[in-house]
């Protein structure tokens, strides 16, 4: 009979240091090929993949990197045939907010304007969730698909 053993200790000798996930988490970021962003806690892009700034048509990720997610780098439009600007109340649910305001894991559709002239979007799905320093919230990582 096949045995199989789970074992939560350090299987190669390292040391178990307290990390900063926040900090871990960006280096990945940054050179991962899945379309994926973190913001910090004030909503700051941390780091941003190459395919998530096609993808969101946020320009190169050495441009939006310090940049706040919401001031003109990520447009965010309704899904009526009008393609209104979402309302602050509306933005505030998107799940990289969300999952900064609520620390759980936040899932949505997004409507994203993909170009300066507004006249092309993209449709995402975005799944976010918190990412902690010492148990309190200190951003989130966000994974997008095109739908």
């Amino acid at each position: 009979m096949a045995h199989v053993e789970l074992s939560l200790s350090d299987a190669f000798g390292r040391r178990q240091d307290p990390v900063d996930s926040l900090a871990n988490w960006v280096a990945s970021v940054a050179v991962a090929a899945e379309p994926c962003l973190i913001i910090d806690v004030d909503a700051v892009i941390a780091a941003a993949s190459v395919s998530c700034c096609d993808l969101l048509g946020l320009g190169s990720p050495d441009s939006v990197v310090g940049q706040p997610l919401l001031d003109g780098n990520l447009r965010l439009v309704d899904f009526t045939t009008a393609r209104n600007e979402l309302t602050d109340a509306e933005v505030d649910k998107i799940p990289p907010l969300l999952a900064l305001t609520s620390g759980r894991l936040a899932h949505g559709l997004l409507r994203v304007r993909t170009d300066p002239d507004g006249r092309s979007d993209a449709t995402v799905d975005a799944i976010a969730t918190p990412l902690l320093v010492d148990g309190a919230v200190a951003g989130s990582l966000t994974f997008f698909s095109e739908v």
